[in-house]
């Protein structure tokens, strides 16, 4: 058996409109964000309500034995692109580990290219500079949230899970209610688009729901009243997105395109709050090789395809196989420079057909570090074994909860399981030196906006906006604090360059030296990133800090909200690192535009 099964599409050009071709058929795909496979009634949870979501599986091909990624981003990147998430470049969720590789070719861009409307709702998490953002990749009506969630580092200041403001086609606009309604109202009103001007789409619906911070309405919070503040927010979360899944299926009914259109309903990790509660006898949660960090509900619901009944899919099958399939149920073109690490599975989905599926080999890890750790945190999975970080084996099928370890009495399939990890890695890690720069100076994206999220270093940088608001100031030991992270970035065109260094981001309005009162709390179990109060840093200079030399440096006027540098650079890859001088040292500027001035 070759190392990766490859798909190869018969090359059928693009849809041919007219009298005699057949209306290609629409998708609407949900994606949320922390809920495991446990977290939903029709999979045995015996408290949460997601009626909507279980009226959907009982009218699908659903996959029970479907694995991704044990975190968000990695999972993502492979659903997208039909790649291993570690090939994509995204291994991590911060760091600047969580861009997708400009020469990645997303879903979106195909169905786009065929014909199809294209809209990305909610959480993207694959970039927020050009060329990695949605709009560079296909989407063609973007609305989220900015970085891996509501409040992080890139997102829009102070912004909380109510009424917040949000990224429009790359355009802050301000919005009322609960984010969740948001985005799908936001989907609902491009579907309805669509379906009134008669054109396909491809709907891309991702929430941040139900990722930490655990808010959601009050109404959702008593239906679990007697549970845990943290359960009855997280599962209040989930039956808010089940009740958009419902208001959309009815759209989608009342629009009259309910036959012709693909719904998916997927998650992209192991639960990360609902295990205490139940987790379908798996191991773990999110962010774990074992079972239960990876192994997730998927639903697909097609009429007109034959797939609107209850079918349960139980061979192995991964997130890189959902493009392939997409593809390969619509017609859609595959590119032809394009080679899946994923197959099609259309004809599991289909139960009129028995199909002999080939023994097959998939890999989930988990890297959460700057740079790729061979064996890290690693689950190579065949049929029903599991070999876990190298020497673990499991037979899932007699021990879902992966309590006992059978390597030792069966070291053929330790050894081949072994073998073609070993092939895998050797393949992807000629890779990993190709780091995701920020373009700079590009006419599509002449202003850039840099934030800490994204520094490049060994330890985690401030990723969301409750550590910008504290500003924490200890170090590892050193006599003074230094800055140690930076941002990869690339000049893609010789010229002047305006920088300017920022404590707070521009929309804050505050300044450089300026303390911030802490933000108004929302509903739910946890506070709110803004509701940390802002810490004064005391900066007393700006310095301008690439390729490890201090270029300049400037002094911190009183009232200040930037320190502002004019710079030549030429076309070329550098690591961009400035910062603030306070009292304990270096303290790294938090957020920089650089902007383009030729």
């Amino acid at each position: 058996m070759t190392l990766i099964r490859r798909l190869c599409l018969t090359s059928i050009g693009l849809f041919i409109y007219g009298s005699l071709a057949a209306a290609p058929p629409n998708v609407v795909f949900v994606i949320s964000d922390d809920q495991g496979y446990g977290d939903l009634g029709c999979t045995g949870n015996p408290i949460i309500k997601t009626p909507h979501i279980d009226q959907l599986a009982s009218e699908s091909s659903g996959l029970s034995d479907y694995h991704v990624a044990p975190t968000c981003s990695p999972t993502r990147c492979s659903l997208l692109t039909g790649h291993w998430t570690n090939r994509t470049g995204v291994w991590h969720t911060i760091m600047g580990r969580s861009m997708l590789r400009e020469n990645e070719v997303t879903v979106g861009q195909m169905f786009s290219d065929a014909g199809y409307e294209t809209g990305m709702f909610g959480k993207w998490h694959l970039g927020d500079n050009y060329p990695y953002r949605p709009e560079d990749r296909g989407f063609t009506e973007v609305y989220r949230h900015g970085g891996g969630g509501i409040g992080q580092t890139p997102d829009v200041w102070d912004n909380a899970y109510f009424d917040g403001s949000y990224f429009h086609n790359g355009e802050i606009v301000p919005a009322k209610g609960f984010c969740t309604d948001v985005f799908f109202q936001q989907a609902n009103a491009f579907i309805s688009k669509c379906a009134e001007q008669g054109k396909p789409f491809f709907a891309y619906i991702s929430t941040n729901a139900p990722h930490k911070p655990l808010h959601c309405p009050p109404k959702y919070l008593k239906m679990y009243e007697g549970q845990s503040d943290s359960i009855a927010a997280f599962y209040g979360m989930i039956t808010n997105i089940d009740d958009n899944v419902g208001k959309t299926r009815r759209l989608v009914k009342d629009l009259g395109i309910a036959d012709d259109t693909i719904f998916v309903f997927t998650t992209d990790n192991g639960t990360a709050s609902g295990a205490k509660i139940y987790n379908a006898g798996m191991r773990a949660g999110k962010g774990s090789p074992y079972e239960g960090g990876h192994r997730v509900p998927f639903f697909l619901h097609w009429p007109s395809g034959g797939l609107n009944q209850q079918h349960d899919v139980n061979e192995l099958t991964h997130a890189v196989d959902i493009v392939p399939t997409l593809l390969d149920l619509t017609g859609v073109k595959k590119p032809a420079d394009v080679t899946f690490d994923g197959v099609s599975i259309a004809d599991l989905l289909d139960p009129k057909k028995e199909i002999d599926w080939p023994k097959r080999f998939v890999i989930s890890d988990s890297q959460r570090v700057r740079d790729p750790i061979k064996w890290r945190s690693s689950s190579v999975m065949t049929g029903k074994y599991r070999l876990v970080n190298r020497k673990e084996l499991y037979d899932v099928s007699a021990d879902p909860g992966q309590k006992n370890n059978i390597a030792d009495q069966h070291p053929e399939i330790v050894a081949e399981m072994r073998a073609f990890y070993e092939q895998w890695w050797a393949e992807l890690e000629p890779t990993f030196a190709q780091t995701t720069e920020i373009h700079l100076g590009h006419p599509q994206h002449p202003v850039v906006s840099l934030t800490a999220h994204d520094w490049i270093q060994k330890v985690y940088p401030p990723w969301h906006q409750g550590s910008i608001r504290a500003a924490d100031r200890t170090h590892d030991g050193a006599e003074k604090l230094v800055h140690r992270g930076h941002w990869a970035v690339k000049v893609v065109r010789d010229g002047k360059y305006q920088i300017s260094l920022r404590r707070w981001p521009a929309e804050s309005g505050a300044a450089i030296n300026a303390s911030l009162p802490a933000g108004e709390n929302v509903p739910g179990a946890t506070a709110a990133f803004r509701s940390v109060p802002g810490n004064a840093i005391g900066a007393t200079h700006g310095v301008l800090r690439i390729d490890s030399e201090d270029l300049d440096r400037k002094p911190v006027q009183e009232g200040a909200q930037e320190v502002t540098f004019v710079t030549d650079l030429k076309r070329g890859s550098y690591q961009l690192a400035p910062f603030f001088e306070i009292s304990e040292g270096e303290l790294g500027a938090y957020y920089v535009t650089v902007t383009s001035l030729d």
